[in-house]
């Protein structure tokens, strides 16, 4: 993959209230600050053109207003942050090829860098709708266990399929070539258009298996490609554990 300019884009950050494990999440104090609003600083130091928190929540948006933090009003009724985002595209009336990056509510600590990496690695496949990282995976626990998603790469680097079970399922252990298995991070880039399309697309059978809304894409016949970062950005925050972590690693 040749080095490009760096695109334009976009960050998006979808954030709800409504959260089942972590009440309130995005509101959750991190060092003096809502948690959502820590996300769009890290954000902001990505080479974004700018940052943007999209919410269905009065307080998440007067939270955002308080920090200087752009923010839209959505409607509540989106099955996917994937759908909010569509929502932005069109409240922004963002041209067709606009890259726009979903930045997950729930990652303090994510590296600007990866945000600037996801945006680049779209721009230069020009093939594909999405584009997403993911990590080689070191600790072999992580194979089989269904939190944490694995994709396939085809040779070009796109995506093959994502999936919660061991894929590529290694029949022979004995064999002497070293199969490296692939943790998919839930950070992506979208052309515009792609967005309003996505809108349209019903859920696809994989995708309600698997609870992966990125296989709805593949099952249509969207490319995905896939940037390999050579290490794992700090994890996001799900329980009140990692809350407590982040905190602990902010004061640090």
């Amino acid at each position: 993959m040749s080095a490009h300019k760096t695109p334009e884009f976009l960050v998006v950050i979808p954030a709800r209230l409504g959260s089942t494990r972590l009440p309130r999440k995005p509101l959750a104090d991190i060092g003096g600050k809502p948690m959502v609003v820590r996300v769009a600083e890290r954000a902001q130091q990505s080479l974004a053109q700018s940052v943007v928190v999209a919410t269905d929540s009065p307080e998440i948006e007067a939270a955002c207003r308080e920090h200087r933090i752009e923010c839209l009003l959505t409607s509540a009724d989106h099955p996917t942050g994937t759908d909010r985002l569509a929502e932005v595209a069109q409240l922004l009336k963002l041209p067709a090829n606009a890259l726009v990056v979903n930045v997950q509510g729930d990652e303090p600590l994510v590296p600007p860098e990866l945000i600037n990496q996801v945006a680049q690695t779209l721009a230069n496949n020009v093939q594909c709708a999405i584009s997403t990282i993911a990590v080689p995976i070191s600790d072999a626990s992580e194979i089989n266990n269904p939190n944490v998603v694995k994709v396939v790469l085809n040779r070009a680097g796109e995506a093959l399929y994502f999936s919660r079970a061991p894929i590529p399922f290694v029949r022979d252990s004995q064999s002497t070539q070293k199969i490296a298995h692939l943790r998919h991070l839930g950070i992506y880039a979208y052309r515009a258009d792609f967005l309003q399309a996505y809108m349209r697309l019903e859920p696809a059978p994989p995708e309600q298996a698997e609870a992966l809304e990125q296989l709805r894409a593949l099952w249509n016949g969207y490319k995905i490609a896939v940037h390999t970062a050579t290490e794992a950005p700090p994890a996001g925050v799900d329980t009140p554990e990692d809350l407590e972590r982040v905190r602990r690693l902010l004061e640090a």
